[in-house]
């Protein structure tokens, strides 16, 4: 076989970077080695690699000569720490291979040997691959513009050899005498058994001081500092700045409720755009806790973990699986007696709950030297934990719905009767730890809470769940009624007057809240109590808006009356403070102004979206006869594969197509009705949106002739959206009508928060000629935005009016009561007129910034109004934005009364 080299060209980039991050405290070496082991991350390489790597997959099968059905790439290992000398040791072992240093991709020239086998640039897999797949290996690596090399050859000698011909390359087939081998090791050597290693380790024990708290402090007075703690507090300031339905299989993201409030427990993704299978995935991590107890905060991290998964529908908690990241000074005094007994903890949990840690990665030199002293992070441990979702509609969000009005709020503690505050989140307001921390002293409560609440998820019987975690049993519940923008009372009485209200309210001891219609509480109580669990009403939900109060009564006290929205307020204020250090502070002060009034969007439909155009539904199954799209993707597209199933679900045959295929004339777009610009970063943006894109049509003939040729027959229609919006507008496809040879009528600007928006915003659909658009007049919905620039400029200062009022503006951002808009987050971009799209005057051109294409099912929204029914695996409906690629299929078979 041939040893193979896939992505990014050697740099020197993370050169000794294990030697560098793992001496006993950083600072201490050389600051050179220091700079030349931290990595840069190259994300378009990366993801034009693993283009390569999935049509290799997805070409098992073909016919493509003497190699049918079978992938090109025999074996894969993935580049990382140690660079080439460990990925090229590990993928040939044991049989052995050469490896020539002449036939590396070299990013730079003036890499030396020792620079080329250690370098741990991340972007690079190698690959085993058999003499006759090549051919096919590098056509594929050729369409996605990869780099692909082959270094060198397995030899079955059991020796990793690495040939110095830097100077002098060894032709294929050619002898390597005399010529210098710097590495020339016996596998065996360097992969075998490693001697065991032996570690002293110090367990002295932290001195604890008990908590002491204000004797007058209330519980207003509290929340007002916990709310505020960023580990508390709102994490909005993170979450917009990501995209959050890239790939549009996304069916669980950050963000929950009518606010898009970010307090998601649980992530979870489908395996297909086509089905409701996926996976589900949470995170768990108390290092505070642990600075009181190692053991402690270990369980406390894979309780929390659970108590977040627990709210997606998975298989069983046996088939749970963790990946364990730890961070820890481990070699600083008594911290590696810590990390031993952390890890000796998890390990008798994991066995009592029967869960698997199958994967992870260990940080142990959390230290660092400034100046004279040495400053150590809090060791960490970070669980993830994942599982088989068999249903991704069935998660259970935080965001109360307040069933029929009001519903009922149930508390399942996992440690009944104690209170413990050590380490929480009111002991750090106030500068302490406390000495006694939470913890799950029986994994039995564990284990029994998360299979009823599985039983009770799979038979829709809960509307909110969250857990219980940093801030305490308060903030679990407030944190609900801020995501459902509802009121809420909270009542609890132990019988015990010893109890005192702060430590009730604010202990952080592992459990979960429920909301539940109120009629069915004496049933789901039992089903907890039938387990051994604790399952108390506590309160109930409702009524719903910004003004409705919370009320807090514990041992028939009233504690707290204030309305959610000012609370929320509390909670957001840290954000915002955050938030204005990376955003256009006028644009944080639009949202922190409304945030706490706003209502919740009004979504109103204008059609019936489970109603199939009429030739659609006599269409039949065959493929032939479907009207074929074209895909068409850059370098850096990443919305293709949504766009295509969005397509295929409404009728078409769907193709795959870059823009090196125009340009190499291997795909002719003359057998297409519809051609679809997809979204993403077209060379990383770094001229600007979609520039470098126009530019690789505009100046190669024979892809701007082809181009050109599509778009002037008239039985086709054209899609842009986001990164392809942006290309229509600058090849002058949308907008008003312009003179061949004049600049673009319309240009897309920097959005005027000043970063990259993912927001599920509410658009309006207006009437004017798009033809993907008809019968949908008047509806406002959600739709996911993703983009930096976004902000629709005109060059004429006329031509925004004219384009309104000709229709040339198909859709546009509105607020809460369906008005047009330009404030910010509810215009994620600041264009003036609240332009979301352009059409061109044929109305067969269509440009917009949102995503429909990753809203065409009901899981892929953020929020789906309660009002239209809950959405279940077996609904088999179609969410309100797959009309308008319906709507182009019934116009193709229309053709050429299309109009009619």
């Amino acid at each position: 076989m041939l040893v193979v080299k896939i992505g990014g060209p050697v740099y020197r980039i993370g050169v000794g970077g294990g030697a560098a991050s793992s001496v006993q405290v950083q600072g201490q070496g050389s600051q050179d080695r220091d700079l030349s082991a931290v990595q840069r991350g190259d994300p378009e390489m990366e993801q034009k690699m693993n283009r390569v790597l999935r049509g290799c997959i997805e070409s098992v099968g073909q016919d493509v000569g003497q190699d049918v059905g079978q992938n090109p790439i025999c074996s894969i290992h993935d580049q990382g720490a140690g660079g080439n000398g460990n990925v090229l040791k590990e993928i040939s072992d044991p049989a052995g291979a050469i490896i020539y240093a002449s036939r590396f991709e070299l990013g730079d020239p003036s890499i030396s040997i020792l620079e080329l086998w250690g370098a741990e640039y991340q972007e690079s897999n190698a690959v085993l691959v058999r003499p006759q797949s090549m051919g096919r290996l590098k056509r594929l690596a050729q369409r996605e513009r990869c780099p692909i090399s082959v270094v060198g050859n397995i030899t079955g000698d059991g020796k990793i050899v690495l040939v110095d011909d830097l100077l002098t390359p060894v032709p294929e087939g050619g002898s390597h005498e005399g010529l210098p081998t710097p590495v020339n090791l016996d596998l065996q050597w360097v992969l075998g058994k490693m001697p065991q290693k032996e570690f002293i380790v110090q367990s002295p024990s932290p001195l604890l001081r008990p908590l002491e708290l204000p004797p007058s402090l209330t519980v207003l007075e509290a929340l007002g500092l916990v709310l505020r703690l960023p580990a508390v507090g709102s994490k909005r300031y993170l979450t917009s700045k990501v995209d959050r339905s890239v790939t549009g299989l996304v069916a669980q993201q950050q963000c929950v409720g009518p606010l898009h409030t970010p307090l998601a427990d649980v992530a979870v993704v489908a395996l297909s755009h086509l089905d409701t299978v996926g996976a589900a995935t949470a995170l768990g991590e108390q290092p505070i806790k642990g600075l009181l107890d190692p053991g402690a905060g270990a369980r406390m991290a894979l309780t929390e973990a659970l108590t977040n998964l627990v709210f997606a529908r998975v298989t069983d908690l046996r088939d749970v699986k963790c990946s364990g990241n730890w961070m820890w000074g481990s070699k600083c005094g008594p911290e590696g007696g810590a990390l031993v007994r952390a890890c000796q903890a998890l390990v008798q949990l994991l066995q009592g709950l029967g869960v698997a840690i199958d994967g992870g990665k260990d940080s142990l030199s959390m230290a660092a030297r400034v100046g004279n002293d040495t400053v150590m992070a809090p060791g960490t441990l970070v669980i993830s934990a994942y599982a088989v979702c068999p249903d991704i509609t069935a998660t259970v969000t935080p965001d109360l719905k307040c069933p029929e009005g009001k519903g009922a709020l149930l508390w399942v503690p996992l440690s009944p009767g104690r209170h413990r505050l050590g380490g929480s989140a009111l002991a750090q307001v106030f500068s302490q730890l406390g000495e006694d921390p939470p913890d799950l002293e029986d994994p039995k409560n564990l284990d029994g809470a998360f299979r009823v609440t599985q039983s009770l998820i799979q038979e829709r019987a809960l509307s909110a769940g969250h857990d219980v975690s940093d801030g305490g049993l308060i903030t679990c519940v407030l944190e609900m009624g801020f995501a459902g923008n509802c009121g809420l009372q909270l009542e609890l009485d132990t019988g015990d007057p010893s109890d005192s209200p702060l430590s009730l309210l604010f202990a952080e001891e592992p459990g979960l809240v429920l909301e539940v219609p109120m009629g069915s509480v004496p049933h789901i109580c039992q089903r907890y109590r039938d387990r051994g669990l604790s399952c108390i009403p506590i309160g109930h939900s409702g009524p719903y808006g910004p003004d409705a109060e919370v009320e807090v009564r514990v041992q028939g006290s009233l504690l707290l009356r204030a309305p959610i929205g000012s609370l929320r307020s509390l909670w957001e204020q840290t954000s915002f403070r955050l938030e204005r250090e990376q955003v256009t502070p006028q644009c944080v002060g639009q949202e922190e102004q409304d945030t706490p009034h706003r209502r919740g969007p009004q979504y109103r439909l204008t059609f019936d979206p489970r109603e199939e155009p009429p030739l659609l539904r006599n269409m039949g199954e065959p493929m032939g006869g479907r009207p074929r799209v074209a895909v068409l993707r850059e370098e850096g597209s990443n919305g293709d594969r949504e766009m295509a199933a969005a397509f295929l679900m409404a009728g078409f045959q769907v193709w795959d197509v870059t823009t090196q295929d125009l340009c190499s004339g291997s795909i002719s777009l003359d057998g297409f009705r519809g051609l679809v610009f997809v979204g993403g970063f077209s060379y990383g943006d770094v001229l600007g949106s979609a520039k470098g894109w126009a530019a690789a049509i505009r100046f190669h003939p024979r892809a701007r002739a082809a181009l050109e040729r599509f778009r002037q027959r008239p039985d086709t229609f054209s899609l842009g959206v986001c990164n392809g919006c942006q290309l229509m507008a600058l090849l002058g496809w949308i907008g008003p009508q312009q003179a061949p040879g004049d600049p673009p009528s319309v240009a897309l600007t920097p959005n005027t928060s000043g970063r990259f928006e993912s927001r599920f915003v509410t658009v309006r659909v207006e009437p004017g000629p798009a033809m993907m658009l008809k019968g949908m007049e008047g509806t406002c919905m959600g739709v996911w935005v993703a983009h930096g620039e976004g902000r629709f400029q005109f060059r004429s200062p006329s031509a925004l009016p004219s384009a309104l009022s000709s229709g040339l503006v198909p859709l546009r951002y509105v607020d809460d009561v369906g008005d047009p808009t330009e404030r910010y987050p509810m215009n994620p971009n600041g264009s003036g007129g609240a332009v979301a799209a352009l059409c061109s005057p044929c109305g067969r051109h269509l440009g917009l910034m949102p995503h429909p294409e990753r809203g065409v099912r009901v899981w892929q929204w953020a929020w789906w109004p309660p009002l239209w029914g809950r959405p279940t695996a077996a609904m088999g409906q179609e969410a309100p934005w797959m009309r308008m690629f319906q709507n182009a299929c019934e116009w193709c078979l229309r053709w050429p009364h299309g109009e009619e």
